[in-house]
């Protein structure tokens, strides 16, 4: 199927002028019968669905991401680039069919509206919660082990950047300024910031000591599709196989090298969705046996459990600044209800240290009062 870009430029302008305009549009077009602008997600990209005119094309549903013009990168557009190396990891990611690097635009395959999130909400018991993770978990182990830069072989810019201390406390320093500082208008003490910061500095130096691996970076329930496969095995007349669910990842432009918890504290410590704690020791225990069944290596339970901790409590602390700042920059309030849930994985999590204590009390001090 070929779509021309121009074609759907003008169907994008004309949206924007009005309605009325759209409709004289589609009278003209041969190839499109409708576009429709979809809910953006974090950034400030765009999304059309677009559907094909079934008498010309057959009736087709793609979807079309509007971004800032990317002519120098061209082919090399980040986006483009970590989209080969998970299809390449094995891992199920959606197609690129055509882009425009000029305009901006790539066309993609159409996954649908259910994102992991939403089909967490209809679960029907703990079981089939717990079997999603682990299908998501599953996802993330064929990432890490086939997308490593020795398996691959490939020189691409996420094998060239880290998740180092200066980067960790880079993530901490935005979220001092944009949460606290700039959200909440807290003036916070001398003493009190100083112990924050060293001991986030303390949790960064452990954290940029691990082995790395290939991240997603956002490896969360809202940025994993959820789409039935075609073919179904049955259990009974009346049901179906759960995880036979197709789960694609999506939204991983931000691809870099991290430890191997970064990815599985994104997606066990959601800002979005919370899973109970002994939900999230299962996941973890399912983790660890199937790295090692894959790998053969054997894993420190205990240390990689507590690196997962430290790992869930900067990044929880990371996507606080980012909630905020969406709403400092750019006016966008949608994240700031996600804050609590984040803050009280955060509060959880510190709890089982008693190492960690102090920053626990300053940073809630600052968030409550």
């Amino acid at each position: 199927m070929k779509i021309e870009f121009t074609e759907v430029k003008s169907m994008i302008e004309t949206i924007i002028k009005g309605e009325s305009e759209i409709r004289e549009w589609l009278k003209r077009s041969k190839t499109i019968k409708s576009i429709a602008k979809l809910p953006g997600d974090a950034s400030t990209r765009q999304y059309y669905r677009i559907v094909t005119d079934p008498q010309t094309q057959g009736l087709k549903t793609y979807i079309l991401m509007k971004t800032d013009s990317f002519l120098k990168e061209g082919g090399n557009y980040p986006f483009i680039i970590t989209q080969s190396l998970f299809k390449l990891s094995g891992v199920d990611v959606p197609e690129i069919y055509d882009f425009d690097s000029k305009q901006g635009y790539i066309l993609l395959e159409d996954l649908g509206d259910t994102t992991l999130l939403r089909k967490l909400q209809n679960v029907s018991s703990p079981d089939v919660e717990r079997h999603l993770y682990e299908k998501s978990i599953d996802a993330l182990i064929e990432l890490q082990i086939n997308g490593s830069p020795q398996k691959t072989g490939l020189n691409i810019e996420p094998y060239r950047l880290r998740f180092d201390h200066e980067k960790l406390m880079w993530e901490v320093e935005f979220t001092l300024e944009q949460f606290y500082k700039l959200h909440l208008k807290r003036k916070i003490h001398e003493k009190d910031l100083t112990l924050m910061k060293k001991t986030f500095s303390e949790i960064c130096e452990i954290l940029e000591l691990q082995p790395t691996y290939i991240t997603h970076r956002d490896y969360h329930s809202r940025n994993i599709m959820v789409l039935p496969h075609k073919k179904k095995k049955r259990i009974s007349r009346a049901k179906y196989y759960q995880n036979d669910d197709r789960l694609v990842m999506i939204d991983f432009q931000d691809a870099r090298m991290g430890p191997a918890q970064y990815d599985l504290a994104s997606l066990l410590r959601d800002s979005y969705y919370q899973l109970g704690e002994p939900q999230i020791e299962r996941l973890l225990d399912y983790y660890i046996s199937k790295w090692e069944g894959r790998t053969e290596d054997k894993l420190n339970r205990k240390e990689f459990k507590k690196i997962f901790d430290l790992m869930s409590v900067q990044r929880n602390f990371k996507a606080i600044g980012s909630f905020a700042s969406f709403y400092n920059r750019r006016g966008d309030a949608t994240y700031l209800k996600y804050i609590g849930n984040t803050f009280e994985n955060i509060r959880r999590t510190l709890l089982k240290y008693s190492k960690y204590s102090e920053l626990r009390e300053v940073l809630f001090h600052y968030y409550y009062f």
